[in-house]
């Protein structure tokens, strides 16, 4: 969520547009340009008010208005936009949606082909599956789960180095060459003989792609708003979504190679697939700028993707939603000191419980699609097909959650959306013997299963790039640990129904339920004590404590927790 703005500045902004003033109240006019009307809720490309005039000025109402704030919340100066920060910049709605469509073209787009690039790899092992991948390489399922459980347990691990590595070296620099390293390793998959090599790739590429997501995140919160990374994060995990869908339609052509060069067909899948991911991360090099303002390069053009106007307002607007985003440069490593404040973050941890736990309901019976459609007379080709519904419908699903998030504010409320949607599909398997009815409607009912949408609200918590970056990595570490945890749900004494399984899917799900509603108390009850304790202070007080208190991130009175 945003900083609270001290009662005293956004009136002291209203008394710059008034005609008729004092001589104190003419000073402030003349310190203060004319500001833009306070947003009445947070808008997203499709939604315009119905007064909505291009020409009207846009810049926000923030704590750089008032003298007796502003220079607490000055960026540093190492930080890598601050020749284009000025607190007397204004802008016309017109010019900051504009800004925005050119963001949302060179940055988000790349960004999601990215993640789309690395889940393409991630997920055609399960591709694999249809075309006898366990039976070629003498594997049982106990074996894939083990692979899962080693994939899941690398890639917790690699989370933090990779994050530090990110904020080291910065993620324009870091990301393209995790994405070239990554697709080496699952390229050479196609070489796979055995047990041992299976279980040494599935580590070597969890640790290569460990901390990609939470780099992404970080790098977008770079160009975006709060309100505007939360519906740009929903069309962010669609591309996971995307990708399983091109997944699906690339594997159901190239698995028709097996018997090319007497080869296996999902050994032409492991190679090919990496290659393309290989050639995503090599153009990534050119089409990740550093930051709004360093978009020049022989690359991308002498002048840049912006113009110098356009980079004063990406770098103003969000300064002025997030202060904190000028307290750390892009090339700044992040000391032992600083990530212990990050792990003792107490207001971040309901999050991390939450994000153990919350997806296993589905992760489970995703793991095992493939091999369950098999199981049930579906051929290779047809598996891959019918795999490509339910992602669809998630894609549509997750658009529609993220935007109602945004709507209504109530993040908690509506991530626990994911667990109703997910419990009477699940005591369907748990109660029908889907051996004894069609194979169809088996079908049906595990595709809605899956389909269950998904929103997260950690980097609104965080309130600094420390947190962002750190946080990320933490979330996505107690992730992969519930990752672990989903792949030692079904195991083979308990096929094929699952019953066993299905039955701890329900007990977590209700866990999912009360953690929710715990975390909402949480959050509620921190920030009525620290509204309390702000309103109780005088005007003067506010800017005393502004100036002088050492709260830093969301520990401060004037940051409220979403929730």
């Amino acid at each position: 969520m945003t900083t609270v703005i001290p009662t005293g500045i956004s009136e002291k902004s209203a008394l710059a547009d008034d005609a008729e003033f004092g001589h104190n109240e003419e000073r402030i006019a003349d310190t203060i340009p004319v500001l833009g009307k306070l947003e009445a809720h947070k808008r997203f490309w499709f939604q315009k008010p119905k007064d909505y005039d291009a020409n009207d000025i846009a810049t926000q109402p923030s704590v750089y208005d008032n003298p007796d704030t502003a220079a607490q919340y000055k960026p540093r100066d190492d930080w890598e936009n601050i020749n284009r920060f000025d607190t007397r910049a204004r802008w016309t709605w017109g010019e900051e949606y504009k800004v925005i469509r050119k963001i949302d073209w060179h940055i988000m787009a790349w960004t999601t082909i990215m993640f789309t690039a690395m889940e393409l790899d991630r997920s055609n092992l399960a591709q694999s599956l249809t075309d006898n991948f366990l039976d070629d390489m003498h594997m049982t399922t106990d074996d894939y789960n083990l692979g899962n459980t080693i994939y899941a347990l690398c890639f917790l691990a690699g989370e933090f180095p990779a994050q530090l590595l990110a904020k080291w070296l910065g993620p324009d620099r870091w990301i393209p060459s995790q994405i070239v390293l990554f697709s080496v390793v699952s390229a050479s998959q196609f070489a796979l003989s055995g047990r041992p090599s299976f279980l040494v790739c599935r580590a070597l590429l969890a640790l290569l792609q460990g901390g990609f997501i939470p780099e992404c995140v970080l790098y977008l919160s770079y160009f975006y708003k709060h309100h505007e990374l939360t519906i740009r994060l929903g069309a962010f995990w669609t591309g996971m979504f995307l990708a399983d869908i091109i997944a699906a339609i690339v594997a159901f052509g190239l698995l028709h190679m097996r018997g090319v060069q007497g080869q296996s067909g999902w050994r032409w899948l492991f190679l090919i697939e990496g290659l393309i991911t290989g050639t995503v991360g090599l153009l990534s090099f050119v089409m990740m700028p550093p930051g709004p303002t360093q978009t020049a390069s022989w690359s991308r053009g002498k002048n840049g993707w912006f113009t110098a106007r356009e980079e004063m307002i990406m770098v103003n607007r969000v300064i002025r939603d997030d202060p904190s985003k000028g307290t750390m440069h892009n090339r700044q490593p992040i000391t032992p000191r600083l990530l212990w404040k990050s792990l003792t973050d107490v207001d971040l941890w309901p999050i991390y419980f939450i994000g153990l736990t919350f997806n296993i309901p589905t992760f489970s019976p995703q793991q095992y699609l493939s091999l369950s459609l098999r199981g049930l007379g579906f051929d290779t080709f047809q598996t891959n097909l019918l795999t490509i519904p339910y992602l669809v419908l998630k894609i549509v699903n997750m658009l529609a959650l993220a935007t109602l998030a945004e709507y209504t504010k109530q993040l908690a409320a509506c991530a626990s959306i994911f667990q109703f949607w997910c419990l009477p599909f699940l005591i369907y398997l748990r109660v029908v013997d889907t051996t004894q009815v069609s194979k169809w409607l088996t079908w049906g009912m595990i595709s809605l299963l899956l389909a269950a949408p998904l929103v997260g609200w950690i980097s609104r918590n965080s309130n600094t790039v420390r947190s962002r970056a750190v946080g990320a990595a933490l979330y996505n570490m107690f992730l992969q640990a519930g990752v672990i945890i989903s792949s030692n749900i079904y195991r083979s004494d308990d096929a094929p129904l699952y019953r066993r399984g299905n039955s701890i899917l329900i007990g977590i799900l209700s866990l999912n339920l009360v953690l929710y509603a715990l975390a909402k108390s949480y959050y509620v009850w921190r920030n009525r004590k620290r509204e309390s304790k702000w309103n109780e202070m005088s005007q003067d007080e506010q800017l005393i404590y502004l100036a002088d208190h050492q709260d830093a991130g969301n520990k401060r009175l004037d940051f409220r927790l979403a929730s």
